[in-house]
């Protein structure tokens, strides 16, 4: 450990990325705890104890995306998460508009164009669900239960919500510059590591609230219980993050004048969890859907109390079978959105390639479409016991909501990315000092 802390900061280069991005994570904290204008701080920090000693409610899994922000309603209250979903919309869009397909060909004055789109985006959804977050508090829904959710917004005027909605919109504008300085001159991609600061600045205090809850032995026996669980679910992500089907790839020779090129054989790297962690927030999103529309349901018919009853609580089957059906379903929709056979194959193929014992072409289309399938099945299994196991098990020892299968999956994998980041960097510089 410490032999590869000297190497890390013996570098002048990754020593300079590496502080760059401890400054601006420093900022991002910061912010997630100054509060916005027009907000009863103190009626706020008595609804966040209360929701605290009752699993977060409905916004609990949100609220642990932000970092604790969204709860407490501050400047970065909605912290990476507008910018995420606009990236993934664009990202789908790509793939279903020919304007955008173009664009994403046309190397990076394209891409330039499409970044552009996602922060006009980014600012548009901040706005809206700033809007929501605002009405949400206002009409005492953030904080069910809570007798003073009622006084968080002092001020109704028309000018005090604008106020408060420009601001929130604002932060996100500056989370996201953030995440773009990070990408561009700091270690790491900024989106990820973010959103990685954010979920691991809660888990302390969701392991101590899991110990406080816990009545056998003081709690400490359901807290060595999730921290076992946590440690197998860590173990079995790095193992299938890192695991992939690599399809052999054979280059044929060519005579050039008197030079060869060409004959070497190289492979198509297909990961197990091709999709990542997206099938699991498009999840989560579509089930908080119908949640949501019967909180704010003030006639609380039969439907509504029907799906408060099985659709909050993330331990109860009717949500457990609906999620996890969700989870494998848009992972194999993600996956064929992004991944294209066709195109990877006539790559293959102007490049002087071909699978041994598959014919170039539309052959090749589809054998590369059969082993993505046949990846693409365990790995949507995978996503949803990740998912499902540690929130049912967590659930069962004090219902934590920070502890969750999505963020030991997000952490894992930031965490695995990052380091690989830092160790090619402190290669490519060995290598520099060699050619020097």
């Amino acid at each position: 450990m410490l032999s590869a802390l000297t190497k890390v900061f013996g570098t002048t280069d990754l020593r300079k990325k590496l502080l760059f991005t401890l400054g601006v994570i420093v900022l991002y904290r910061v912010g997630s705890h100054i509060p916005i204008p027009g907000i009863s701080y103190k009626d706020v920090q008595r609804c966040v104890d209360a929701a605290a000693a009752g699993n977060g409610g409905l916004l609990g899994l949100v609220n642990v995306f932000s970092g604790g922000a969204l709860l407490q309603i501050t400047v970065f209250a909605l912290g990476i998460l507008p910018y995420i979903t606009a990236s993934i919309i664009l990202q789908l869009l790509t793939a279903v508009i020919p304007r955008l397909e173009a664009l994403k060909k046309e190397g990076a004055a394209g891409q330039g164009k499409i970044t552009q789109y996602t922060r006009y985006l980014t600012v548009a959804l901040a706005v809206l669900q700033g809007t929501g977050l605002v009405a949400t508090a206002r009409s005492g829904a953030l904080f069910p239960g809570c007798p003073s959710a009622a006084g968080i917004v002092p001020d109704t005027s028309i000018l005090t919500t604008v106020v408060m909605v420009l601001t929130i919109a604002a932060g996100t504008a500056c989370v996201m510059w953030f995440a773009e300085m990070i990408t561009e001159r700091g270690v790491g991609n900024g989106m990820s590591l973010l959103i990685f600061i954010s979920i691991a600045s809660t888990l302390p205090a969701a392991l101590w609230a899991v110990k406080q809850q816990g009545k056998l032995a003081d709690g400490w026996i359901g807290f060595g219980a999730v921290i076992l669980v946590g440690l197998v679910m860590v173990a079995l992500v790095v193992f299938v993050e890192q695991a992939q089907r690599r399809v052999p790839v054979q280059y044929a020779k060519r005579m050039v004048g008197r030079k060869s090129y060409g004959g070497t054989a190289t492979y198509i790297p297909l990961k197990v969890n091709q999709a990542g962690v997206v099938p699991v927030i498009f999840a989560s999103s579509i089930l908080y859907i119908p949640a949501l529309v019967a909180q704010f349901s003030h006639s609380r018919a039969g439907w509504a109390e029907w799906i408060t009853r099985n659709f909050v609580r993330g331990d109860h089957p009717f949500y457990v079978v609906a999620y996890f059906l969700l989870i494998v379903f848009f992972a194999f929709f993600y996956v064929a959105i992004t991944f294209n056979p066709e195109e990877v194959a006539a790559n293959v193929r102007q490049a002087g390639g071909f699978i041994p014992g598959i014919r170039a072409g539309r052959p090749t289309a589809e054998y590369l479409s059969y082993v993505l399938n046949r990846l693409t099945w365990p790995g949507s299994l995978y996503l949803g016991l990740i998912a499902l196991v540690p929130t049912v098990a967590f659930a069962s020892f004090g219902g934590a909501n920070q502890l969750t299968g999505t963020s030991i999956l997000i952490i894992v994998s930031v965490g695995l990315e990052t380091v690989k980041q830092i160790n090619s960097q402190i290669e490519q510089q060995s290598y520099a000092g060699f050619l020097r």
